[in-house]
C-alpha cells in the first residue's frame, strides 16, 4: 500500500491553515527547495511540511491558501533597525557618519522625540516591513515601552532594545534611570509570546566601562542578548586606541561582553584575530551593508566571518541611514558586496545569504528555536513570494531568484505565528491612508525645524 493510500484510510487531521506553494524553502536543511509542497499550521505553529497531494489527504484545514506560482519562505528577520527613525527618512543624506549623527540626526531627534514620535514611526515601519516580507525586527531606539506596545498591538515579533547611553535623553536623564527603566520594561514583557527585550548600549564611544559592566552583569542574570554598534568606522577604532589603549572589541572582551549573547552590529573594521575571537565566543554579527555603504563606514568581511563559523545576520539599519526597510534589497546587496570584498565570486552564495536573513537573524536574537526556518514545531512566521510576473522569468534556480532578482513588491502574503498580516498585498487591520497622512504631518513638523 502506498503512503497516499494509507492516508486515505485515516480520518483527516484538523488544522487551522494549509498553505500550498509551488516551492517551499525550509532553510533547514540548508539549500533545500521542496517543489509542490504544503505547510500545515495549527495553534500558530507548523505541524507538517509535506507534498501537496499528501497534505490534502492528511489534513482538513479551516483555511486553504493555494499559491502555485509562489515560493513560501520563513519570515525575514531584520537583525538591526531603528524603526521610529522611519519618520526621518531622507532628512540628512550624503554625509559621513559622525557629521550625519552629531550635526543633523541628534539635533532633530532632540526636538521631536517622544512617545508620539516613536509610536507613529513604529506603525509606519511595521507596515513597510510586512509589505516586504519581514516578520521580526531587532529594535534599537528610545522609549522601548512604547515600541513594545506598538509591536504587540500589530502582532509583530520583535526583540526590543533597552537603551543605555552616557548622556541624558528624553527617555532617561542619568545612568541609574536608564537601568531602572530597563528593568521595568524587561519585567513587563518577559513572558510575552512575541516581544522580548535585550540590552542596547549604544556604542563603545558613547558608553562607559562602568555602564558596560552593569550591562554585562544584568545580561548574565536575566539571560538577555546585548545589541551593540561596534567596529563601525576606522575613526571609532582610532579613538578607542587613543582613549583606552585598546581596540573596541578588546575593550569589550576585557569587560566580559564578548560572548554568545552579543549581537555586534556593523563590524566593518576587523582583524583576522578578531574574526576568530568572535567565532570562538559565539558572537553574532548583524551585517548592514547598505547603511555602511551609504555612510562610507567600511566593509564588513561577511564571507570571512561566515567561513570562520560566526553566525551572520542581516539588518537594514534605520531609514535615516538606509533609507528603506527592504530586506530583499539588503539580501542582494549583502551577497554582491561579499563577493567584491572577498574577491571571490563564490562568497556568500544565495542559500547562505537567505539563511543569514532568516535563521541567522533568529539565532542572533535568541529566537532560533522558535522561528527562522520552516520546520514542524516552530512558530508559523511565513512569507509567500509571487514568482509569476515576467520579471521573475525564466525560473532556473529558485534560491538564486530569491536573492538576486526578487523585489519586495513580489511579497503577496505574510503570517506571524499563523496569523495573517498581508493578504494578496493588502495589509490586514492597518489603515494605510491614515499612516501616510500621519507621516506627512511629521514631515511638515520636522521641516519647520529648518535643518
Amino acid at each position: 500500500m502506498s503512503e497516499q493510500e494509507r492516508m486515505t484510510d485515516i480520518s483527516p487531521q484538523a488544522c487551522d491553515l494549509l498553505i500550498e506553494a509551488g516551492w517551499v524553502v525550509p532553510v533547514e536543511p540548508h539549500g533545500v527547495v521542496l517543489e509542490d509542497h504544503a505547510v500545515a499550521v495549527s495553534g500558530g505553529r507548523i505541524v507538517a511540511v509535506l507534498p501537496t497531494a499528501e497534505a490534502r489527504a492528511r489534513f482538513a484545514a479551516a483555511e486553504v491558501v493555494q499559491r502555485p506560482d509562489a515560493a513560501l519562505i520563513p519570515g525575514l528577520v531584520n537583525a538591526h533597525t531603528h524603526n521610529p527613525m522611519t519618520l526621518l527618512r531622507g532628512v540628512a543624506d550624503d554625509l559621513p557618519l559622525m557629521t550625519w549623527l552629531q550635526q543633523h540626526i541628534w539635533p532633530v531627534e532632540a526636538a521631536v522625540i517622544g512617545p508620539d514620535f516613536v509610536a507613529d514611526g513604529m506603525a509606519l515601519a511595521i507596515a513597510e516591513m510586512l509589505r516586504g516580507g519581514t516578520t521580526c525586527a531587532n529594535e534599537n531606539y528610545f522609549f522601548p515601552d512604547v515600541q513594545a506596545a506598538v509591536y504587540r498591538k500589530h502582532g509583530f515579533r520583535a526583540l526590543v532594545g533597552l537603551p543605555v547611553i552616557n548622556f541624558p535623553t528624553a527617555w532617561a536623564r542619568s545612568d541609574d534611570e536608564y537601568f531602572d527603566k530597563a528593568g521595568e520594561v524587561h519585567d513587563q514583557w518577559r513572558d510575552d509570546p512575541l516581544i522580548a527585550t535585550a540590552f542596547a548600549p549604544h556604542a563603545p564611544y558613547t558608553v562607559s566601562d562602568a555602564n558596560f559592566e552593569r550591562v554585562r552583569m544584568l545580561s548574565d542574570q536575566l539571560d538577555t542578548q546585548v545589541h551593540l554598534h561596534t567596529h563601525e568606522t576606522a575613526q571609532e577604532i582610532a579613538d578607542s586606541l587613543k582613549e583606552y589603549g585598546q581596540r573596541p572589541l578588546a575593550r569589550l572582551d576585557r569587560l566580559g561582553l564578548v560572548n554568545d549573547r552579543l549581537i555586534a552590529v556593523h563590524m566593518t573594521q576587523l582583524t583576522e584575530a578578531e574574526i576568530h575571537l568572535c567565532a570562538e565566543r559565539g558572537v553574532h554579527v548583524a551585517h548592514c551593508p547598505e547603511s555602511n555603504l551609504k555612510l562610507a563606514s567600511g566593509f564588513c568581511p561577511a564571507c570571512a566571518l561566515q567561513r570562520a563559523g560566526v553566525n551572520l545576520a542581516i539588518g537594514t539599519d534605520g531609514c535615516a541611514s538606509n533609507n528603506d526597510l527592504d530586506m530583499f534589497g539588503e539580501l542582494r546587496t549583502a551577497a554582491l558586496l561579499a563577493k567584491a570584498v572577498a574577491n571571490d565570486a563564490t562568497a556568500l552564495d544565495a542559500a547562505t545569504t537567505l539563511r543569514a536573513a532568516t535563521l541567522g537573524g533568529a539565532r542572533a536574537l535568541g529566537f532560533g528555536e522558535r522561528i527562522g526556518s520552516i520546520e514542524p514545531g516552530k512558530e508559523a512566521d511565513l512569507v509567500c513570494v509571487d514568482l509569476s510576473a515576467l520579471e521573475a522569468q525564466p525560473l532556473h534556480h529558485l534560491l538564486s531568484q530569491l536573492v538576486y532578482a526578487v523585489g519586495r513588491q513580489q511579497v503577496s502574503d505574510v503570517w506571524i505565528a499563523g496569523r495573517r498580516k498581508l493578504d494578496a498585498r493588502e495589509l490586514v487591520d492597518i489603515d494605510t491612508a491614515a499612516l501616510i497622512a500621519n507621516a506627512r504631518q511629521w514631515r511638515q513638523r520636522i521641516a519647520a525645524l529648518g535643518r
